[in-house]
């Protein structure tokens, strides 16, 4: 007889919202003048972890050079702590669980 195996439960997808700082690297398309740049992105994953590492190889994938990740919640974690999030920010939240995707709402060039 066979043993049952225990069955996967699957997790949701989530929105997470992560700013990521980047460096230079030859052909990423920033200013010629910026020292790097930093980026408000919206990844889905079933949790922070997966996002980021997501976020990440999308990011080396189109010639950045991610630096540093900072996670800052899923949509409900950030209304519960204050977050004023407008319409059209929802919107990108809600294409990048849609499209299972890593959209870039924002990129600011660092200068020094």
């Amino acid at each position: 007889m066979e043993e049952a195996r225990p069955e996967k439960v699957k997790r949701p997808q989530q929105v997470y919202t992560l700013v990521v700082e980047v460096g230079r690297k030859p052909g990423d398309g920033l200013p010629e003048k910026a020292t790097g740049a930093g980026l408000v992105i919206y990844a889905s994953g079933v949790d922070e972890a997966e996002a980021v590492r997501e976020t990440v190889a999308i990011l080396k994938e189109a010639d950045l050079a991610p630096l540093e990740v900072t996670g800052h919640g899923t949509l409900d974690e950030r209304l519960k702590a204050g977050d004023e999030i407008d319409a059209e920010e929802q919107a990108l939240m809600r294409r990048a669980l849609d499209e299972n995707s890593v959209i870039v709402a924002q990129m600011t060039p660092f200068y020094d």
